[in-house]
């Protein structure tokens, strides 16, 4: 699995449009911010986070996904893989470690970006900002990787890549989430808590307020295990297209 790990990874990290694109982003980040800094008071650092963290899981995360789970289905090299007889759960698992690698990387460089941008136009961030921003990153990542891993379920049980991304980003701009809250506050308000904005947010709160973590960590990695071991199942039903 650790040679799969690393093809992979090496594949990832040579694929050429992934820098095009990422550089593009942060260049009209670099101007949003830029072009917002007349208006900016000591809070903006923190709030700016938490508005244009939001959209990292559909920007990022969205480039991500169809990199690391939906690009080997449009190459047939998914088929390939099986085909040499690499077993299907390790692929799932490789994929998820791959996830989870990568994204952890982009979230870091956007709180680093993001901080020196406003040090640059003269808002440092405080350390209790600086807090702040990883804990907000942290909790648009976890969502990032538990909604990568949930779409996975649709990547190997359809193998259709149009299925997997529309559902990945209707996950990540919370439109599901949203319509199952609203369901939820009608009927059991008190199981909104245990959605994935409400497991990442209560993570966040725990790191910024000091308090326990051990909880809704632990109903997290549930809900990746889960959706791991339905992407797996899922993956050993369906057919091979070669």
């Amino acid at each position: 699995m650790f040679k799969l790990l690393q093809g992979e990874l090496y594949r990832l990290l040579h694929k050429k449009s992934m820098y095009i694109y990422f550089g593009i982003l942060a260049i009209a980040y670099a101007v949003l911010i830029y072009v917002r800094s007349g208006g900016f008071t000591s809070q903006s650092v923190v709030e700016d986070a938490v508005n244009y963290f939001y959209l990292l899981p559909a920007l990022a995360g969205g480039f991500l996904f169809a990199a690391v789970y939906t690009d080997d289905l449009n190459s047939k090299n998914l088929s390939v893989l099986v085909g040499y007889g690499i077993d299907k759960t390790k692929v799932v698992i490789t994929k998820f470690i791959l996830m989870a690698l990568v994204s952890v990387l982009v979230f870091m460089l956007a709180v680093i970006f993001h901080s020196v941008m406003y040090a640059l136009l003269g808002w440092a961030p405080s350390a209790h900002d600086g807090l702040m921003l990883w804990a907000i990153a942290l909790k648009y990542y976890l969502t990032t990787v538990a909604f990568a891993v949930l779409s996975g379920i649709v990547v190997y049980g359809l193998q259709r890549t149009t299925f997997a991304m529309v559902l990945y980003i209707l996950l990540a701009f919370n439109v599901i989430s949203g319509l199952f809250s609203m369901v939820l506050k009608s009927f059991a308000p008190t199981l909104t808590a245990y959605l994935m904005s409400g497991i990442s947010d209560r993570i966040m709160l725990a790191v910024t307020s000091g308090g326990s973590v051990s909880m809704p960590i632990i109903e997290y990695a549930l809900y990746v295990v889960i959706a791991g071991a339905l992407s797996v199942l899922a993956f050993h039903k369906k057919e091979m297209e070669f």
